[in-house]
């Protein structure tokens, strides 16, 4: 019997599939992979065909799989524009993109079309950069999903729940590939601490 309260962990084997989108956001080090994972998992699970791909910048781990900082991890295809998704997941029941942040604003309309033609689709990235400013096509994918997930570091100063990523060295770029080396999860109190500090 299908649970429709629990809707986001997949839909009725039946031959008339309706597709959804599904978008994990949040800051770094919130589990944005990780659930992605887990979902990915039990679709798997289930003997549903699944699809999972990353943006091939991402070489941090390993540049074929989808790699969780907890170091959990799933084979995916990496590739370097969204329409590469479309001509490689035909006929998939689901659809996992991870880092969905570093792809173009495409990625929005393909999975749209991927969920028209009746596959799940399972999206994670950072919402924000370490500005604080809306991050590639996800504020996009989160208008037009079926589900958003807003997942929540900890504050690695106070303990509280943190939204957002501070970056640690001099790089004004907008996208650069990190770890905790680079970047800490912060609240917004401390993270505008740090902030202040930074100014003249």
């Amino acid at each position: 019997m299908y649970d429709d309260n629990n809707s986001h962990e997949g839909y009725p084997r039946d031959n008339h599939r309706v597709g959804r989108i599904e978008v994990i956001c949040g800051s770094m080090f919130s589990g944005k992979t990780e659930e992605l994972l887990r979902r990915l998992r039990r679709a798997q699970f289930a003997k549903q065909q699944v699809e999972i791909f990353k943006p091939s910048i991402d070489t941090r781990y390993s540049p074929e799989e989808v790699v969780s900082h907890d170091k959990n991890t799933i084979l995916s295809t990496p590739v370097e524009h969204s329409s590469n998704i479309l001509l490689l997941s035909s006929g998939a029941e689901v659809v996992g993109i991870d880092e969905a942040q570093f792809f173009d604003g495409g990625l929005v309309e393909v999975c749209v079309q991927l969920a028209d033609q009746g596959a799940r689709v399972i999206v994670a990235g950072l919402d924000m950069d370490f500005k604080r400013n809306p991050f590639g096509p996800i504020p996009g994918l989160c208008a037009v999903a079926d589900d958003v997930t807003k997942v929540h570091a900890i504050c690695v100063e106070c303990g509280r729940l943190a939204n957002y990523s501070h970056r640690l060295v001099d790089n004004d770029k907008q996208v650069m590939l990190g770890e905790t080396e680079e970047y800490r999860p912060l609240c917004r109190k401390c993270f505008l601490r740090a902030l202040s500090k930074k100014q003249p």
